[in-house]
């Protein structure tokens, strides 16, 4: 059983906190600063999008240095042995892996114009010299005890961390409401409702 970020977009107002909590914890843990979940936003509606941290994880699959694991209900890449290659990120069925990497105008004593591009290249397109890229997706802020950055930022409670006892919780409560309505199963829910 999995852990995940759960979104609600009728409640997202595609503010952005969420994303910047995400930069901010990881920048503060010295990892990478860029957001591990990305805002789709369109005409209707807008939502977070983070990885589903999936049972068959195709991005494990996929990967040539086994740079991303599952532990512990979750799915993590190693961001010292991703080699850049970016097949995870073109087997995500969800969108929520993607690469990133420190321009050489962003490293400390070097100044170096990099190229621009325009804002809807897609990143797995994108290259720039001298930049390498690792994989970048959530990983429930892991180093972190508190839990996911985004989900307390969320102003709208759009984000909910979801733990395997929940799902486990939610498929007792749908099970018994499909039940409630089949008269011949109403001696059993009263003995299971008596158990709880």
């Amino acid at each position: 059983m999995n852990r995940f970020i759960a979104i609600n977009p009728d409640a997202c107002i595609g503010c952005g906190t969420c994303r910047a909590a995400c930069s901010e914890g990881h920048r503060e843990a010295g990892l990478q600063a860029e957001p591990r979940l990305s805002l789709v936003m369109t005409r209707d509606v807008s939502a977070a999008v983070t990885c589903h941290h999936c049972e068959g994880a195709p991005c494990l699959q996929v990967c040539p240095v086994n740079a991303i694991e599952k532990e512990d209900g979750a799915v993590h890449v190693s961001e010292q042995r991703c080699i850049g290659c970016k097949l995870c990120a073109i087997v995500c069925p969800f969108g929520a892996i993607h690469p990133s990497g420190t321009s050489i105008a962003g490293v400390a004593g070097v100044k170096v114009s990099t190229p621009t591009y325009p804002a809807s290249l897609d990143p797995l397109l994108r290259w720039e010299i001298g930049v390498y890229t690792r994989a970048v997706k959530c990983d429930l802020c892991s180093y972190d005890e508190a839990g996911p950055h985004c989900v307390p930022a969320c102003p709208t409670d759009a984000l909910v961390y979801v733990e395997p006892r929940d799902v486990v919780e939610a498929g007792k409560g749908k099970r018994l409401a499909a039940a409630a309505g089949n008269d011949a199963m109403q001696p059993e829910i009263a003995a299971i409702r008596r158990t709880r």
